[in-house]
């Protein structure tokens, strides 16, 4: 059986002076590309429900330092901890690769929480829920990237979608299995759009989110098993590290999806529902004399 060879370079191109090198990737390019929409979709959003558009600086700010921090640390404490704490200076070296979607999703919300302490007009559940639609493009962008890095390898399949990575070391067909993600992310965008676009403001609280949480980690725990294991110990585990963190944020996404979260905490001002209303405009009202 014939398989589809994708052979194609990560880099966009390459320019070389002197000892000076410079070559962009398609994985940066995409992660941009993912930002960037998912920042005009809160733009719309943000103005819409009568916030301030400069708050999106801030909240972009937090959003990408969140996940690329989270992303980073996750990825060392969880895949590789002996390693890193032996040599802490190599967690700086983003650049060697080393990402991992669970602590970028730790990270992103924590850095809701932290831009909220300083926007009380915005509720946590109200601005993470609206974060969550453009947060499912941006991962679906991710993995497209890593499909032009050719990284995340699926394990090898005689299926006749199978692909041959002509870059790897071991050139033979395997399962897309970035692809398998990037296509779970899509229909997942489309989803929270139509689920926000029925109600708008008047969306439940963690609606949004848990569905997003839902489906995302729901998808990893199966599509792990097209995978290759990504750390050597993973090969003596039942179920492999990627599945493992994933069924707490599961627990947690059918919680806030079905509001069940209500029966458990005591829900504190400002997690739902903004603790203070938007900015009014600063335009004066006109007034007859």
């Amino acid at each position: 059986m014939e398989y589809f060879v994708w052979d194609v370079s990560p880099e966009i191109f390459k320019i070389e002076i002197m000892s000076f090198s410079f070559a962009p990737r398609y994985y940066g390019l995409l992660f941009a590309t993912g930002f960037l929409v998912g920042y005009q979709i809160m733009k719309k959003i943000f103005l819409h429900e009568g916030h301030k558009e400069e708050d999106l600086s801030s909240l972009l700010f937090h959003m990408m330092l969140g996940t690329i921090i989270g992303a980073r640390l996750g990825h060392c404490l969880f895949y590789e901890p002996e390693y890193y704490l032996s040599n802490p200076l190599e967690i700086l070296k983003i650049w060697k690769g080393g990402l991992a979607s669970h602590g970028g999703s730790i990270g992103v919300l924590l850095a809701c929480y932290l831009y909220k302490r300083h926007h009380p007009d915005q509720g946590y559940l109200w601005l993470a829920d609206r974060l969550s639609i453009g947060t499912a493009f941006t991962a679906c962008c991710i993995r497209l990237g890593n499909f032009f890095n050719s990284e995340i390898l699926g394990k090898p399949t005689d299926v006749p979608w199978a692909i041959i990575f002509a870059r790897t070391p071991n050139p033979e067909p395997r399962h897309p299995s970035m692809l398998y993600e990037s296509a779970a992310y899509l229909v997942l965008f489309f989803l929270l759009l139509w689920l926000y676009n029925r109600k708008k403001e008047n969306t439940r609280p963690g609606l949004l989110l848990g569905t997003l949480l839902t489906w995302v980690f729901t998808a990893r725990v199966f599509i792990e098993l097209t995978k290759e294991n990504q750390v050597a110990f993973e090969n003596d585990m039942m179920l492999n590290m990627g599945q493992l963190l994933s069924f707490p944020f599961i627990i947690l996404g059918i919680l806030l999806m079905t509001g069940k979260y209500k029966t458990i905490i005591k829900v504190p001002e400002g997690l739902e529902r903004p603790s203070s209303p938007p900015p009014q405009s600063n335009k004066k009202s006109k007034t007859k004399k």
